[in-house]
């Protein structure tokens, strides 16, 4: 029988084992302890980091921008200002950039971008918990060396500081850098946060974005580039002034090939891709200026149309396309023949001496180059001279050539005097001229056939002929910038667009624009305007005014104010033909005062002259003050048929979408969107102008402003054989020269004048000085085109007429024209002249003539 107690005596364990067992099941214990402490460490650890981390979101993550705000994000984006042919004329922007969605960039760039800025991109959730380990590592050692931290941040985080942070180097801005990445990444798509980044990056050379880096490095469509184009590209975004092409082009070189070998290990690019594209020389080819067509006067009255409706954002960075109405050829004309009207008429009036005067010595051509000065036109060059030879004088250019004058080009050049008078006649060279002087010459004969001879007494000379290697030179003319300003405007009269605008001789030296900035008064160009109310209320082109003397108190203390015709002469009963053709003074204050100044003052406001008149028969001869841009719409208004337009210089606006945002043209077109004629009427587009004039009202001044051309005051103009009309104008002592003129479809408007008003001289009338500039224009703008008569509307009579008498015209008349009639308005046997008060028969008229009235 088995003995338990004898059995565990047997196996009873010794002392020994006692002891071993009891540290084994301690030490079990003690681990057991210790993973148990442990796990509540790690899990309060995590508890507290968990805890940190939300009150650093919830701390950092207050107060932070919008996200949402990206989803508007335009950034700027130039605005360009076109032609109406499409030339490109001016771009403003603050940031050269051009915007393109991220499916029009070509995928090696963006391969390119992503494996020198962020090659886990389309992976992370905003951050690179690698790249973030990396830096903070980095910046360890930065803190304990107080170097600047370096960044680690994604392209989502770039995003999140440039569109929405500020650019500082904070602990703290990065830390809200994270925060706005992370919802950044949750609402808008990768594609999306790419697009914003590669329209926005600076990569210098004033490239904002990859489109206009791609246009300034390489003259190429984003396309075009080659791989290692797209590599250097994305070796700028680091730092572009660092990596400069031709500045630093060791260190360009080895970024790109850094790049390179980044797209190499990304799997982008194979082995031999790379190697090929590594060993390629750096090569830019710098984008070249733009060709423009510069019209600087008319850009700028743009830009502050643009700045007053948009504001400076959207002009400097909406993206603006904006199409205007200029018309290149006829502003290429205007320029022409605006500057050589001046030009022509400064000559008249003597020579204000040298630019400067410097001293000859060796070194002479490097000082001309030192002189900044804009001469205003292309031809032009600045000279100085260096001796003379006879009636010549030697000149030498700041490249080192020479040139000759001789005597009867400077034979303009009396000394100019005040008034605008002339000093003495010009017999020697040296009256104008004295060595050292900084003058503006102009080539007159090329090749030139002059021998340049030096003095024999002169040593420099003999060393300035030196510089010319076969002794020859050119013939110059002398010139100087001209002191008297003017301006010229084209329009097409029945839309009111500026075809073409110059404000002066020069942008450069004064950007006040003359034709829509200076309001002066415009004499006699207004005259029409009183002969349009005389028309509106019962008188005919034959109806007779009288011309005689006029004398009226304008009040107490204010004396006796008496006009006179510009001959000084009394011409007695005269038709309105006569009155306008001859612009007789006499004859429009009669007109006006039996009219009444209030009845020209409403007239004058119909056609937008009024804001600066007074309801006086002073104002009846222009003395109110008006731009030159007022008076030719003023103009347009009659030429068109009696029409009301509005003068405007931008034909359309499209966004930086292509939506068209303004048309001048407002009027709906029904049937002008169809998009092919399948056999349907033509659509009518609506005539919405306000109608300011009878029609036949307009057409009878028309053919009196023809009559201008034909027998008056614009006389120099006939010899262009076209139907044309228009208007002189002159102001007291000769001030203000004018000239409003048109054909059947283009008004031009000229004035010239000094800034400071004072007297272009005597006899210097809107005839003598902006005639001629009017007659030039016409002549090249409508060169080539046969002449189109003007337009005669229904309701008009014509009838021969004896241009003296203003009667129907008899057998053996030889003055006779066709005169314009409304039915019923046609002159009979009877003649009546009005006096100012009332009418006399003309028999009696002629009596009191006779006795000294007239």
């Amino acid at each position: 029988m088995f003995n338990v107690d004898q059995f565990l005596k047997q196996v009873k364990p010794s002392k020994r084992g006692k002891k071993a067992r009891g540290a084994k099941a301690r030490k079990t214990w003690n681990r057991k302890k210790v993973l148990k402490i442990s796990a509540i460490v790690g899990a309060s650890g995590l508890v507290a980091s968990l805890a940190l981390v939300m009150f650093v979101f919830a701390y950092f993550g207050r107060g932070l921008p919008d996200i949402y705000q990206l989803s508007n994000y335009e950034p700027p984006v130039i605005t360009r200002i076109h032609a109406n042919d499409g030339s490109l004329m001016t771009e403003y922007a603050t940031q050269k950039r051009l915007f393109v969605p991220i499916n029009a960039v070509p995928p090696k760039l963006i391969e390119a971008f992503l494996a020198a800025e962020d090659k886990h991109f389309y992976d992370h959730y905003g951050i690179d918990l690698i790249g973030v380990f990396r830096s903070a590592v980095i910046n360890l050692g930065n803190v304990l060396s107080s170097r600047r931290p370096v960044g680690g941040s994604t392209i989502t985080q770039q995003v999140a500081k440039n569109f929405l942070l500020s650019a500082e180097t904070t602990y703290e801005r990065k830390i809200k850098e994270a925060i706005l990445a992370l919802r950044i990444e949750r609402v808008f798509e990768k594609d999306e946060i790419l697009e914003l980044y590669m329209n926005d990056v600076y990569l210098g050379f004033g490239s904002y974005g990859v489109a206009a880096a791609a246009l300034n490095y390489f003259d190429k469509s984003m396309e075009e580039l080659t791989l290692p184009e797209v590599a250097y590209l994305a070796a700028l975004l680091k730092a572009p002034s660092n990596y400069h092409p031709i500045r630093r082009p060791a260190a360009a070189k080895s970024r790109r090939n850094w790049v390179l070998g980044r797209m190499y290990d990304d799997g982008f690019i194979t082995r031999e891709e790379y190697t090929e594209a590594r060993d390629a020389p750096l090569e830019v080819n710098l984008k070249q200026k733009e060709e423009l067509f510069r019209a600087d006067y008319f850009e700028e009255e743009v830009r502050r149309e643009l700045l007053a409706i948009y504001g400076a954002s959207k002009l400097y960075g909406g993206g603006m396309s904006v199409h205007t109405t200029l018309e290149p050829r006829l502003q290429a004309i205007a320029e022409k023949v605006l500057r050589d009207g001046l030009v022509v008429y400064d000559r008249r009036h003597g020579w204000r001496g040298p630019v400067d005067n410097l001293a000859l010595k060796e070194g002479w051509a490097s000082a001309l180059g030192d002189y900044e000065i804009s001469l205003g036109i292309d031809s032009w060059r600045l000279a100085q001279v260096l001796g003379f030879e006879g009636d010549r004088a030697l000149i030498g250019f700041e490249d080192g050539s020479l040139g000759l004058i001789p005597l009867p080009e400077v034979k303009w050049a009396r000394a100019w005097r005040e008034g605008e008078r002339l000093g003495r006649s010009v017999k020697k060279i040296t009256q104008v001229l004295d060595g050292g002087d900084i003058i503006i010459v102009e080539a007159i004969e090329t090749p030139a056939a002059a021998l340049v001879r030096g003095r024999d007494d002169s040593e420099f000379l003999i060393a300035a002929k030196s510089n010319d290697s076969d002794g020859m030179a050119e013939i110059y003319a002398l010139y100087q910038i001209p002191e008297v300003e003017g301006a010229l405007i084209a329009m097409d009269p029945h839309t009111g667009r500026v075809l073409a605008m110059i404000g002066g001789f020069n942008y450069q030296t004064s950007q006040f624009n003359r034709a829509t900035q200076a309001a002066r008064q415009t004499g006699s160009a207004f005259k029409p305007f009183v002969y349009a109310a005389g028309l509106d209320n019962g008188f005919t082109p034959s109806s007779l005014v009288l011309d005689a003397p006029f004398v009226i108190d304008q009040g107490e203390g204010q004396g006796k104010w008496k006009p006179v015709n510009s001959s000084n002469i009394f011409y007695g009963p005269s038709t309105l033909r006569l009155g306008l053709e001859k612009s007789r003074n006499l004859m429009t204050v009669r007109l006006a005062q039996y009219l009444g100044p209030q009845t020209i003052m409403d007239y004058a406001a119909r056609f937008g002259l009024a804001d600066n008149m007074r309801p006086t028969l002073a104002a009846a001869l222009g003395s109110a003050e008006n731009t030159l841009l007022q008076m030719t719409s003023a103009y347009s208004m009659i030429v068109n048929g009696g029409y009301n337009i509005e003068p405007s210089l931008i034909e359309r606006i499209q966004d930086r979408r292509g939506r068209t945002i303004y048309r001048h043209d407002k009027r709906t077109c029904l049937g002008c969107q169809a998009e092919s004629w399948q056999g349907q009427p033509l659509p009518v587009v609506p005539d919405e102008r306000k109608r300011v004039l009878d029609a036949r009202i307009a057409y009878q001044l028309v053919s009196l402003m023809e009559g201008v051309i034909r027998n008056g005051t614009g006389r120099k103009i006939r010899v262009l054989g076209i139907p044309l009309g228009g208007k002189t104008g002159t102001t007291n002592d000769w001030k203000d020269a004018w000239f409003i003129g048109f054909s059947p479809d283009l008004v031009v408007g000229v004035f010239v004048g000094f800034d400071q008003p004072r007297s272009l001289g005597v006899n210097e009338e809107g005839s003598a000085i902006a005639v001629p500039i009017f007659r030039d224009f016409m002549e090249l703008a409508l060169k080539d085109r046969s002449g189109i008569p003007f337009r005669v509307p229904a309701g008009i009579r014509l009838i021969r007429i004896n241009v003296e008498t203003g009667l129907p015209a008899q057998p053996g008349d030889r003055n006779v024209i066709l005169e314009a009639f409304i039915p019923g308005t046609e002159p009979s046997g009877i003649r009546f002249v009005l006096d100012g008060q009332g009418f006399l028969r003309l028999e009696d008229a002629l009596k009191e003539g006779t006795s000294g009235i007239y």
